[in-house]
């Protein structure tokens, strides 16, 4: 891999409110660093790494696009290595009295930051737990040319499976630590934190007796009875999948 990967980071207006949602499904707080100088807030569910940031990273970030951050210890001696593998930088921030940091996008438009540091202590315990809505299984987003985008992955180390057409057409790449899934359904206009559990019909039932808002809108191969789709204060929508 071409580096560690750190959180999907998203931003949060109303960090508060964020804050108590995914705690809410069962996620923990991670103590932060201070890093950042803006309000910030990492939860776990010991596999996937949500940071919430007070303040948008760039434009598309305040447009609610979510950015996959990763972490690469002496940063500035490897972007030569990374531009000579194809990755155009659109922003570089490095200096010995500076939080070192680059970023650029992926073919389809997806914005990475590289970090040299965690900005958070790790939990404790290893291993995920189950939160309210299932096991996280990937990150997803919409894609146009999900070829050139899955190839560009597989440079930075990310594994390419088959073709995937059932219940949706997708590709899917997977690391060491995150999963990405690009989906070539019309029924997807925005990123997607994926969740899936065999019992998923039952914590449906559960979740809308807490009067949450689940959603219906996905492909017509998913039954409503076992699947929906779950948005968050900030905007992040949750797909929960039923995965027997």
């Amino acid at each position: 891999m071409f580096a560690r990967f750190l959180e999907i980071s998203l931003y949060s207006p109303r960090i508060e409110d964020s804050i108590a949602f995914y705690e809410g499904l069962g996620l923990r707080q991670l103590p932060t660093t201070d890093a950042w100088d803006h309000p910030y807030a990492v939860l776990s569910d010991g596999r996937l790494f949500l940071g919430l940031h007070g303040q948008p990273l760039d434009a598309a970030h305040s447009q609610g696009e979510p950015v996959l951050s990763f972490v690469i210890p002496q940063l500035a001696q490897a972007i030569d290595r990374l531009q000579t593998i194809g990755v155009q930088f659109d922003e570089l921030r490095l200096g010995a009295e500076s939080f070192n940091r680059a970023t650029f996008s992926d073919p389809g438009g997806q914005r990475v930051q590289l970090l040299e540091a965690r900005t958070f202590s790790p939990p404790l315990q290893q291993g995920a737990t189950l939160s309210d809505c299932g096991y996280f299984s990937e990150y997803a987003r919409p894609a146009q040319d999900a070829l050139a985008q899955g190839r560009f992955w597989e440079v930075l180390g990310f594994i390419h499976w088959p073709e995937q057409e059932t219940p949706f057409a997708r590709t899917q790449l997977t690391s060491d630590h995150l999963n990405l899934a690009l989906y070539r359904s019309r029924a997807f206009r925005q990123p997607q934190l994926t969740f899936e559990a065999a019992d998923m019909p039952q914590r449906l039932t559960a979740l809308r007796a807490r009067n949450l808002p689940l959603q219906q809108q996905m492909p017509d191969a998913l039954d409503h009875l076992g699947n929906a789709s779950l948005q968050a204060p900030e905007g992040t929508a949750l797909l929960l999948l039923h995965a027997p």
